[in-house]
């Protein structure tokens, strides 16, 4: 598990988009000077595969980051499939406070 929809927000970029990782130590972090630009690139920890990037323009009152991350990176598993696919403990991370 590396992101929450909770945490998900629209940055206009056309990629996914979130204010955080679900916990600090599921990504590492590289420094990316391809295409003449300089970037953060964020890896997962465990699969070692490329996500996307950082950048620090996010929303200021989620904490300022902006992961950018490749939609193909990730796959989104609905609420009511959570439990029966083994991650019922993470309910409460994708839940939202209403």
């Amino acid at each position: 598990p590396l992101f929450s929809s909770k945490d998900k927000f629209d940055s206009q970029c056309g990629w996914p988009s979130f204010a955080k990782t679900i916990a600090p130590e599921v990504v590492v972090y590289n420094r990316d000077k391809s295409f003449n630009m300089e970037r953060v690139e964020v890896v997962s920890r465990v699969g070692k595969a490329h996500l996307g990037h950082v950048f620090d323009d996010g929303p200021k009152d989620l904490g300022g980051l902006r992961y950018c991350i490749n939609s193909a990176a990730i796959e989104f598993i609905p609420l009511d499939e959570m439990k029966g696919r083994g991650y019922g403990y993470l309910i409460p991370a994708v839940e939202s406070n209403k």
